[in-house]
């Protein structure tokens, strides 16, 4: 069966086609997630693509119902192309994600209109979506601190949009890892009151709760933006693994977080395949960057109040 995608907004802001994680080699980001997820690779994994517009090298995998772009920027890097001054600035880090979008013209008239500053491929500003552009990019510097790729037409050979899907998510249960979901990717902001009015007033996404997590010492505020969740979280200390982010990065993606069903089969799992962790709650594992190149991993089994893609949602 099919996902059935969620969306939000006046212009259907649906599937998440990815998150991009960069490094230097798309092949050991591949491997990486590979060994530890047991990835489902579905597009360029045994030969990465090559896009000359962004001067870069890419794959795509599936990580549970989550699709990871793993990329790379083309050697010599280009700092005058948008990847090759990423990698040069961030190095191995979360990119950005990326967004289909029923009315794309529609959103970004929206998003001008509001004082968005909208990035074509390659680089460069828009002042209209022209009508053979299939993909843009708000300035981060505008949405809060997360790059992300809005786009017109659905992921080619997408396997939520096919049969497979759930064959394939059942599979993902029965590894050790035991995914049920992917939860939720978290920005980590500077003033989280001004980041929740950016992609609730500006975004139109939807607010499901907000809290303080004293383990990791954040103040947070989870929303539905399309098809996945997204935790806006600032930092209550200076000497966390998310303060320190913040200090150094500002407004920035992150981590990445997945639900599983079974914490200590994933922990001893991660152990076995190289990746170091620690456990803040029972409830809880923490991955060491160190191991996961450059991308915060966290694994939990808890649930968010409302959460419109728990097992017991209506």
């Amino acid at each position: 069966m099919k996902r059935q995608y969620k969306k939000t907004g006046d212009y259907g802001i649906g599937n998440m086609i990815h998150v991009i994680h960069m490094s230097d080699d798309v092949n050991k980001l591949n491997e990486l997630y590979h060994r530890v997820f047991g990835a489902f690779g579905f597009m360029t994994v045994d030969t990465p693509s090559y896009l000359p517009p962004e001067d870069r090298w890419a794959s795509l995998l599936m990580v549970g119902d989550v699709c990871i772009e793993t990329m790379a920027p083309n050697f010599p890097v280009d700092p005058a192309k948008p990847v090759g001054k990423f990698y040069s600035k961030f190095g191995e880090h979360l990119h950005s994600v990326g967004y289909q979008v029923d009315d794309l013209p529609g959103l970004v008239d929206r998003l001008l209109a509001k004082g968005i500053y909208i990035g074509q491929p390659g680089g460069g500003k828009i002042e209209k979506l022209p009508d053979d552009m299939a993909y843009v990019y708000p300035n981060p510097r505008d949405t809060g601190g997360l790059m992300v790729e809005l786009c017109k037409h659905e992921m080619p050979a997408d396997p939520k949009d096919q049969d497979i899907y759930t064959e394939l998510m059942r599979l993902f249960r029965q590894h050790p890892l035991t995914i049920e979901r992917f939860s939720y990717v978290t920005l980590g902001v500077k003033d989280l009151d001004a980041a929740v009015k950016t992609y609730v007033d500006v975004m139109q996404a939807v607010p499901l709760q907000e809290g303080i997590d004293e383990d990791l010492q954040c103040k947070y505020y989870t929303v539905q933006l399309g098809d996945c969740l997204l935790q806006l979280a600032q930092p209550l200390e200076p000497d966390t693994d998310l303060g320190r982010h913040v200090e150094k990065y500002g407004n920035f993606i992150f981590s990445l977080r997945w639900k599983v069903a079974d914490i200590q089969s994933a922990n001893t799992w991660l152990n076995s395949v190289g990746i170091r962790t620690t456990m803040p709650r029972p409830d809880l594992i923490v991955c060491n960057v160190e191991d996961t190149l450059g991308a915060p991993w966290y694994f939990t089994t808890e649930e968010i109040p409302g959460d419109p893609f728990s097992t017991s949602a209506a």
